[in-house]
Parts: C-alpha cells; structure tokens; sequence
C-alpha cells in the first residue's frame, strides 16, 4: 500500500520531471536559432551522454551498458529516433506548447496501437475520450485552405513515433535496468541525429552560447529522466500517471515567459480537450483495473 505521503512525493516528482523535459525542450529551440535542428539533436545527444554515463558507472550498471544492443531496445529506441527527429524540426518551426501539446496524444494512440495488436478492447467510452483527444489535436494544427502545416504533420508523427516506442518498449526485458535502456536512447538519438545531420543539414559550427545551450538541455533532459523514473517508483501509478499531462501547462509557461508566444483560442481549446481526455483516459484505465482486482484478488 503506498501512503499519501509517498504520492504527494511522486506527483512532486512527475510535476519537476515535466518542467525539466520542457526547459529541455526551451534551450533546444533556443540553440535551432543559428544551427540546424538535426544538429542541435545530435550535439544534445552528445551532452546529455556526457551527462549520463557517470551515473551509469556511479549506480553499478556499467556491465549491464551491453544490453543497449539488445533486439527489443534497440526496436524501442529507433521509434524513439524517429520521434524526436519529427519533434526537433517540428520544435524549431512551431510554438512549444503547440508541439507539446500534438505530442500529448500519444497515449491515447498507444491504446489503440494495442488494442489492435493485442485484441484488447478499448469501450465506448474510451472511444469518445481519444476521438476528442484527436479533436484537439485538430484544433492545435488547424488546417487552413491549404491543409495541415508540414510542420503539424510532423508533431503528430512524433505522437506516432512514441506511441510505437511505448508498444516496443513491453517487448523489454524486466531485468534490464531502466538507467541503461535510457542511456541507450540517448546513443541511438545521437548517432541517428548526427547521420541525419550528414545527410540533410549543412554543419554549422557552433558557438559558446549554443554549446552552453545544449550542455543545459542535455543536463535537464537526464534530470527528466531521472525525476519520473523516482516518480514511477515512488508514488502509486494511478496517482502519478495524470500529472504527465502537466507538460502542456509547463509548455504554455515557457512558451509565454521564454519565448513571448501563446497559443491561440482554438489552440488553447484544443490543448484543453487532449488535457481532459487523456487524464480521464488514465483515470477510467485505474478504475477498470480496481475493479478487476476486487472481483478477483487472487490474480
């Protein structure tokens, strides 16, 4: 049973976890001004490792390292790839609480990505909630007479991406460490970042600003990292779960106090609608799961 004061810890440390990957996200289009965006990726790649690999020897997991080579991490962290490299140009050309918010309804693909690969059935009520989280993500993209932005397009294939890396991400063994597969996401960005840089960017050279940018970027994003997975492990997941959903609010935040931009009404209604869709989501998944519990607590 976990106490209340242990929630109140994890959801504190969901809040802090969101606001880290945010700022992570601010100093990265920050550093799009002057240098390419696959560039940018791959330079916080290289930082965030820097970042991380003292914390992989400090926690005893340097011999474990060989399972970023593993077959399932490695499936997981090339939709990772493809994500983030959809989200870093996506970033660079859009307001951050835009993309952020595109980005939110990713769980709400993941369920219908498993419900179709696991038979799992979804419910009407679920149903309406994604059709309205998708809703939403209209409403931020706001196709014109010309369609949907290319850059729009690119934030909801983030959305895709990530949803297949949370699908992968069940094929991954419980006993490699969760330090190790994220350490592997940041090699396999990197690398991916830096050959997509070769082939589509031409390299600029940076600057100290930007390189403090991305030291920064990659410094918050491994604190990110670090903060939900103490989230996870220390709050009940129920309880946790929604507060993932702060990161549109952290998004609107820096967009606002950074970046002097804000979403628009339909964009703010659209956001909204992912908000309130993808948390009720999570609720009605905690209920479910209770019940079954209780009608059978042996399972």
């Amino acid at each position: 049973m976990t106490s209340q004061a242990s929630n109140l810890r994890g959801i504190a440390f969901m809040v802090l976890a969101t606001g880290f990957f945010s700022l992570n996200d601010a100093l990265m289009k920050l550093a799009t001004v002057g240098l390419p965006p696959f560039e940018v990726l791959c330079l916080r790649g290289v930082m965030a490792s820097l970042w991380a690999l003292p914390v992989i020897l400090l926690t005893g997991n340097g011999k474990q390292v060989r399972h970023v080579f593993d077959k399932w991490v490695l499936i997981r962290n090339g939709f990772e790839l493809f994500a983030v490299l959809c989200f870093v140009v996506a970033l660079a050309n859009m307001p951050i609480a835009d993309v952020t918010a595109l980005g939110q309804i990713a769980p709400m693909l993941l369920l219908l990505g498993v419900a179709l690969l696991y038979r799992d059935r979804i419910g009407v009520p679920r149903m309406v909630l994604i059709a309205l989280g998708f809703l939403g993500a209209l409403l931020v993209a706001q196709p014109g007479a010309h369609g949907v932005s290319v850059y729009a397009v690119l934030g909801i294939l983030c959305a895709v991406g990530s949803a297949a890396r949370d699908i992968a991400g069940r094929k991954v063994s419980a006993a490699i460490p969760t330090l190790v597969v994220v350490f592997g996401t940041l090699l396999t960005v990197m690398a991916g970042a830096g050959v997509a840089t070769l082939l589509f960017e031409r390299f600029v050279m940076p600057d100290t600003w930007h390189l403090l940018l991305l030291a920064g970027s990659g410094f918050l994003l491994g604190l990110g990292h670090l903060f939900i997975f103490m989230s996870y492990r220390t709050g009940a997941t129920a309880v946790v779960a929604p507060f993932y959903y702060m990161f549109a609010i952290w998004a609107v935040g820096t967009g606002a106090f950074i970046f002097g931009t804000l979403p628009n009404a339909l964009a703010l209604a659209g956001i909204a609608l992912i908000l309130v869709s993808g948390i009720t989501i999570v609720l009605m998944d905690e209920r479910r799961r209770r019940l079954a519990v209780e009608l059978d607590p042996v399972a």
